[in-house]
């Protein structure tokens, strides 16, 4: 057995400190790695504080992991010692499902769904799953993932979970050239929207609460910005949207956005609050055809295909590298969204426990 290094959270009002743990023997489809970086997602700290009421103690968060594989299975094919992989928000999932097997591993239709990388049962083992907050990982290589050679590697750790939880949507309902996309929040998540659609070729409009972050917006490349709290701003936006991405994970009225939505427009929702929106009025959806959706990460093969799209243009996320050690003052700077506009962790920190 190999003992990983890492942080956890043994209850609700706890900080988060060294939690070692020994990482089970390679299955014969298994891919070890070191990791490298991990990202800090605000999912992160809604598990670590039990806000979502599922937390399974001690809780090892950590869902944006870049490592070196150091080790394979018997039967692994897919990678070899040395490589450069990624290990997003899934581990496992049933894979006979008709959503696994139409490479929609997210949306699992198994008796327990998709396995988280952290918070989450091995179907195997029934043991708990532990996340990136961690030297080493061991996982199952269909749930592994190639990084491009030329991204900056702690850049990258945020498009496993930020990257693609932006990525499906604007595919999904494909944002590209000719079409006008919003953002709403300029967080981890509105931040990669913004780039991406971008880099598709959409138009693309941020909507931030802050007059500070129009520079910014822009600097990522928003063609426009618009201060959400300013009616005239909005309105003059009013009925021209073909897709808004809302990626606020605060509870908030959805109405000022569905305004904006042109008829057969839909805006989707990426961002998971604590407490659920006001229900929106219908009449906003009836009478332009309007559509009001959901969307959750993405699976295996389209991460894939974000990962290559990102390489391919050269994106990765702007991040803020902090040792493991600063973990819980992360937590409370994202809170205030005190970051621009991820916090990556490097993993060596955890040597110096």
């Amino acid at each position: 057995m190999t003992t990983s290094y890492a942080f956890g959270a043994t209850g609700p009002k706890a900080a988060l400190g060294p939690f070692n743990y020994q990482i089970r023997d390679l299955r014969e489809f298994d891919v070890q790695l070191e990791v490298l970086y991990c990202g800090v997602c605000h999912s992160d700290l809604h598990q670590a504080r039990d806000e979502w009421r599922n937390t399974i103690y001690p809780v090892v968060p950590g869902h944006e992991v870049v490592g070196r594989v150091t080790a394979v299975g018997s039967q692994a094919t897919k990678f070899k010692v040395g490589d450069i992989v990624g290990v997003g928000c899934m581990v496992d999932s049933c894979r006979t499902c008709a959503s696994c097997k139409e490479g929609l591993e997210q949306y699992c239709e198994g008796e327990t769904g998709f396995v988280p990388t952290y918070n989450g049962i091995d179907k195997q083992t029934g043991a708990v799953t532990y996340g990136g907050y961690s030297s080493r990982m061991v996982v199952d290589e269909a749930f592994v993932l190639n990084v491009p050679k030329n991204l900056d590697l702690a850049g990258v750790a945020p498009l496993l979970c930020a990257g693609i939880t932006t990525y499906s949507p604007l595919r999904t309902w494909k944002a590209g050239p000719g079409k006008k996309v919003g953002i709403v929040g300029l967080g981890g998540l509105g931040h990669m929207g913004v780039k991406l659609a971008a880099a598709m070729g959409a138009h693309v409009v941020l909507f931030t609460t802050s007059p500070s972050k129009i520079e910014d917006g822009k600097r990522l490349g928003a063609q426009e910005v618009v201060i959400s709290r300013n009616p005239d701003e909005m309105n003059a936006h009013a009925n021209s949207f073909d897709l808004i991405i809302n990626t606020v994970a605060a509870k908030h009225d959805l109405n000022p956005f569905l305004n904006l939505l042109r008829r057969d427009g839909t805006m989707v929702l990426v961002g998971v609050p604590e407490h659920d929106h006001p229900s929106p009025q219908v009449g906003n959806l009836i009478f332009k055809r309007r559509r009001l959706a959901g969307s959750l990460i993405g699976g295996i093969a389209e991460t894939q295909e974000m990962l290559d799209f990102c390489g391919e243009h050269g994106i990765t996320s702007d991040i803020e590298l902090i040792p493991m050690q600063k973990i819980n003052e992360a937590y409370e700077r994202m809170l205030k969204s005190d970051v621009k506009y991820r916090f990556v962790i490097d993993s060596a920190s955890l040597q110096q426990q």
